[in-house]
């Protein structure tokens, strides 16, 4: 890959619910996108990986999601809800066991006790369950990261800790599209900025 290659591109992703929408994300970028409930945005992220039907195509370092198994491509273009699924009894279940150290240091980053891996995820409250979901999608160093609301449930200081650990990701290489309501996390984050419209039409923000 090229360095000005993107890191991933959507070009003419649609379905009947939104879009076409076309973006690029750089290896090392943030895309933000804000915009009303409801107007389409995690509908966005759930096309990138490929979790719902569509129309159109993304790619990965110039490799085609249509070319790519589903499974092999939501390990490397990972999917964060808002409210993530939990499938498992135990939190522990959900890593693998050689990413549990990764997934403790992480868990401890984020402010939040390292044991809590260790124990069922009915005692979690919202905001550990909203952060060990980003803990599960960051354990898999997946060099694109879609994010939905990856915050939302969180205080300022636990704000700050997520910030700085995607920082240190875009850092590295990995590229974000960034779904979030605060106007003021899409200006610390997004080096490029984008409005969902009702109706789900994506439009460049300032």
């Amino acid at each position: 890959m090229s360095a000005a290659a993107p890191r991933l591109r959507v070009e003419g992703l649609r379905s009947a619910l939104a879009g076409p929408f076309d973006l690029s994300v750089e290896a090392g970028a943030c895309a933000a996108v804000t915009g009303p409930s409801g107007s389409g945005k995690s509908l966005f992220l759930r096309m990138i990986a490929d979790l719902d039907e569509h129309q159109g195509e993304a790619f990965l370092d110039g490799a085609a999601q249509s070319r790519t198994p589903p499974a092999a491509w939501r390990r490397r273009v990972v999917y964060v809800a808002a409210d993530a699924g939990w499938w498992a009894e135990g939190v522990a279940a959900h890593f693998a066991a050689d990413r549990l150290p990764a997934a403790r240091a992480l868990a401890t980053r984020l402010g939040l006790a390292p044991e809590l891996i260790d124990g069922p995820v009915a005692r979690l409250s919202t905001g550990e369950r909203q952060r060990l979901a980003l803990v599960r999608a960051l354990a898999l160093e997946p060099p694109v990261l879609l994010l939905d609301e990856p915050t939302g449930a969180l205080d300022e200081a636990s704000t700050a800790a997520v910030e700085a650990v995607l920082a240190e990701r875009l850092a590295g290489g990995a590229a974000i599209v960034l779904v979030t309501h605060n106007p003021a996390q899409a200006m610390r984050m997004g080096a490029r900025r984008w409005r969902m419209q009702p109706g789900g039409r994506l439009e460049a923000a300032p």
